[in-house]
């Protein structure tokens, strides 16, 4: 005699949901506790805030007294995370019940209010994961949203209190591949980065931003008998509008913004439907002069935007430098005027 398959699976599949609740249960008890200790610490602490050192001799006394008996979770690092946990979040109800210790720890690590709420908003509505939210993080997506939005558009898209109704409140520049794997140093062809972005999707479209889907790869279209492919195709269903994506592993010239407004052009004119919004050009490329891609473009362009990517995570200096570079373009800008 021979089981069902299907009762076997269905037995497999309440054993793994079974799982899956005591994990996320044991999880969310965890966070409270090292919430309500931090709570404790920290009222003590201010108890006791005129004797000098104090703060520093309570939480060494707390570690030696209880790491022997309940183990490393209760380190000195330990404990003054959950110090700095109930500082950042002093309000049990604002908990998310979605988040992890690991994701309350990238969190408490955030001085700036203003980025932690981002990510907080961010990460609660795509459902990130721990890795994913501390990859955001360190790639400094909120400081890349910065360089063309303001804080409050970046936040109210975050918060969801209004979509975005201009492709760059979601789209970066630059945009952060380091998850494809290849080397910096090295030259590419474009169907290699091509082929890596298919093959790590998931990261791709974390990468892009919000709404993304994939529609198609090397999308054949035909003009009056002569053959075009473009590179990627996706659908933005917050901008309502498909997307598509040209790669170049060079320098960006102006013959490569005619070619992508030549796609934009067509998908406008033969696959967008009425209740649609215009498609948008993204030129992905290795490198870029900003002023021969604002020369070539309209001055009301909004559907070609240009944007470079980097093979490694941005540090913060580098940051500081393309928000410098900005101003300076905006400086000028008004000078001329």
């Amino acid at each position: 005699m021979q089981l069902k398959k299907e009762l076997i699976q269905q037995i497999q599949s309440i054993i793994a949901t079974a799982k899956d609740r005591a994990i996320r249960t044991v999880d969310t008890e965890r966070v409270l506790m090292y919430w309500q200790i931090g709570k404790v610490i920290l009222e003590e602490e201010q108890e006791g805030k005129e004797r000098a050192g104090y703060g520093e001799f309570l939480i060494k006394s707390l570690s030696e007294t209880l790491q022997p008996q309940f183990g490393s979770g209760f380190s000195i690092r330990q404990l003054e995370m959950c110090r700095q946990f109930y500082r950042s979040f002093p309000i049990t109800n604002a908990l998310r019940s979605q988040f992890s210790w690991t994701h309350y720890r990238t969190l408490i690590r955030i001085d700036n209010q203003d980025k932690k709420e981002f990510y907080i908003a961010e990460a609660a509505k795509n459902n990130w994961t721990a890795r994913q939210l501390e990859r955001q993080v360190n790639s400094q997506l909120f400081e890349r949203l910065l360089l063309s939005n303001e804080v409050k558009d970046v936040l109210a898209v975050a918060r969801e209190e209004k979509l975005p109704s201009d492709a760059k409140e979601i789209i970066k520049d630059p945009m952060v591949l380091e998850f494809l794997g290849l080397k910096r140093e090295a030259a590419y062809y474009e169907r290699d980065l091509e082929t890596a972005i298919i093959t790590h999707l998931q990261d791709f479209l974390l990468e892009i931003g919000n709404g993304f889907s994939f529609v198609a790869r090397q999308k054949r279209i035909h003009i009056e008998g002569d053959e075009f492919s473009i590179d990627l195709v996706f659908y933005n269903r917050l901008l309502q509008c498909f997307v598509v994506f040209e790669i170049k592993t060079t320098k960006l010239t102006h013959e490569d913004i005619g070619q992508l407004q030549m796609y934009v052009n067509y998908y406008d004119r033969f696959e967008k439907q009425d209740f649609e919004n215009p498609t948008i050009g993204i030129l992905l490329c290795a490198d870029k002069n900003d002023a021969v891609v604002k020369i070539t473009l309209p001055e009301s362009n909004k559907t070609i935007i240009a944007s470079k990517y980097q093979l490694y995570l941005p540090t913060e200096q580098q940051l500081i430098d393309e928000v410098k570079k900005e101003i300076e373009k905006l400086d000028n800008g008004t000078n001329k005027d």
